[in-house]
């Protein structure tokens, strides 16, 4: 009996040692660990909202933006912080430009100070920050563990091996075929126009061209292959979006739902499409035949896996850094997320502003005449587009394809010169849609479509303060590489048409991880004669 007893005790004991380990990490993870990062933020002078147990202040975010987007705005008003970030107009008003409110058990900095922000994303904290378990937990799904959520040595590595396919000398070679797709595209619009009239809902042409060139440039493949994996990466992301109110709930993760079942799903079919397409490229290479991009050379995909390659042959131990299926199917996501998505809301956001501006939509057209007369743009072209380099700039500043910049401290920072002191596991999120829009730094006219004070030596009270694509070495990657599509799309379409907004237009900014136009941007058309159409 005794005996018995002795062995259920020791069968028992890894058991129970388990539960209170788990029991140890919860209380840590969940209270005191949030506990002392909010007593040294309190010691500081940084106060924010009371935070609720589990919740933080996740339920309040929610419902003040629920409430600030519910109807469509009633003008065409580019002062939108207070619609998609009205818990920061109420809460900088109420505690300071510096406060901390919570994201369940996660305390959240916000700064919006130039200097504390160019610190903090300066060489000296690159890889000491990145992004948080929750903000990673929340996109595993739809673009994974790409370069976007990697952190510390993981990310050097990936930004270094990426970093090649977005050199300058690899954009010149890409401005010929993203020409070509752009006159595809406005083809596409005149035919559009011939068939039902002179008014198109451009953010879907624009999404389709965005598209079209990625998944050419990048990943060797045609728009029609791709197109599969950007509405896939679309559902994922509106459901990650709406998924995500529940991640403050310890273990939620593992709970099951709609939208995990959803989720898997979906994230299923995505990985098993890209998984086919990489392994067509792999034999491809393997036969030694050509690339299939069009632009003469091999894309992201074939440096990813010129990289896997590499590590297979010089693998020394588990540990190397580098390159396996899983990783390149998540930097695959990452790519074809990013380059797709910023490229589209970028240029149908700009196409909205120029279609209400007529004014500046005939500086830039003219500059496009006299610059590229009726030929194409061509790499030689594009930097003495400066008119539109101005118009872009504006597009970016006013509507920004991240309304927020996160980065969570993997050990106590400093910022300031020591006047704020960061605690390791606080994150510190910068509003850049605030930052954008703050008329002390740009003006009292920040909230209007104003490309001139982008003009070339003209005064820049507010530099340090546009981040459209973060700043430093975390910043995009691929933000050249977006400019340049941009102007080259931008370029075709205003030698080719004259926009005006539409009557069916409904200004309504929405952030769904990005920020869009919930009803899209309907645009009046008139098509232009030109001898490169």
């Amino acid at each position: 009996m005794a005996l018995g007893v002795a062995a259920g005790l020791v069968l028992a004991l890894p058991l129970l040692f388990l539960l209170a380990r788990a029991a140890w990490v919860t209380v840590t993870c969940y209270y005191l660990t949030p506990m002392r990062i909010r007593r040294i933020l309190a010691g500081q002078g940084v106060h924010g909202p009371p935070p609720r147990l589990l919740v933080g202040n996740l339920r309040d975010v929610s419902a003040l933006v629920a409430r600030a987007t519910a109807g469509d705005m009633g003008s065409l008003s580019h002062d939108i912080v207070g619609r998609l970030l009205p818990h920061y107009v109420r809460w900088s008003k109420m505690y300071g430009r510096m406060f901390v409110y919570w994201y369940g058990s996660e305390p959240r900095v916000c700064v919006t100070d130039a200097g504390m922000v160019r610190e903090l994303l300066s060489s000296r904290h690159a890889q000491v920050t990145g992004k948080s378990w929750l903000q990673r937990q929340g996109a595993k799904h739809f673009i994974g563990r790409g370069l976007i959520m990697a952190n510390g040595a993981t990310w050097w590595h990936q930004r270094h091996v990426v970093a090649p396919a977005f050199m300058a000398d690899r954009l010149r070679g890409w401005v010929g075929h993203m020409a070509e797709c752009a006159r595809q595209a406005a083809r596409a619009l005149r035919e559009a126009v011939a068939r039902g009239g002179n008014e198109v809902e451009v953010g879907a042409h624009m999404a389709r061209l965005a598209g079209d060139i990625i998944a050419r440039t990048e990943f060797d493949t045609s728009y029609d292959t791709g197109k599969r994996v950007f509405h896939l990466i679309e559902e994922l992301q509106r459901l990650t979006a709406r998924s995500s109110r529940y991640l403050w709930v310890p273990g939620s993760q593992y709970f099951p739902s709609k939208y995990r079942r959803e989720i898997k799903r979906l994230n299923g079919e995505l990985e098993q499409l890209l998984k086919e397409s990489i392994q067509r490229s792999r034999e491809i290479a393997d036969e030694g035949r050509a690339p299939s991009s069009a632009c003469g050379g091999t894309g992201l995909l074939g440096m990813l896996l010129a990289e896997m390659e590499k590590k297979k042959k010089t693998r020394s131990g588990g540990g190397e850094l580098g390159y396996d299926t899983q990783t390149i199917v998540d930097e695959c996501k990452t790519f074809f997320f990013a380059g797709h998505e910023t490229s589209a809301l970028l240029l149908t956001w700009a196409i909205m502003l120029l279609a209400t501006n007529p004014s500046w939509q005939d500086k830039a057209r003219a500059e496009i005449a006299s610059v590229c007369g009726d030929a194409p743009p061509t790499a030689d072209h594009l930097p003495k587009l400066t008119v539109l380099q101005m118009v872009i700039n504006e597009t970016l500043r006013l509507y920004p394809p991240a309304t927020l910049l996160p980065r969570m401290a993997f050990e106590d920072i400093t910022l300031g010169g020591g006047e704020l002191r960061v605690p390791k596991g606080a994150s510190v999120w910068i509003p850049v849609l605030a930052i954008h829009h703050d008329e002390a730094a740009w003006g009292a006219d920040a909230h209007e479509f104003r490309p001139d004070r982008f003009a070339p030596g003209r005064p820049r009270p507010w530099a340090g303060r546009f981040l459209p694509f973060a700043a430093g070495p975390r910043n995009c990657v691929g933000q050249a590489y977006a400019m340049v599509e941009a102007k080259v799309v931008l370029a075709v379409l205003l030698a080719g048409f004259r926009f005006g907004i539409s009557d069916e237009y409904r200004h309504a900014p929405v952030t769904v991880l990005t920020l869009r136009p919930r009803h899209g941007v309907p645009v009046r058309l008139l098509p232009l004669t030109t001898r490169h159409q």
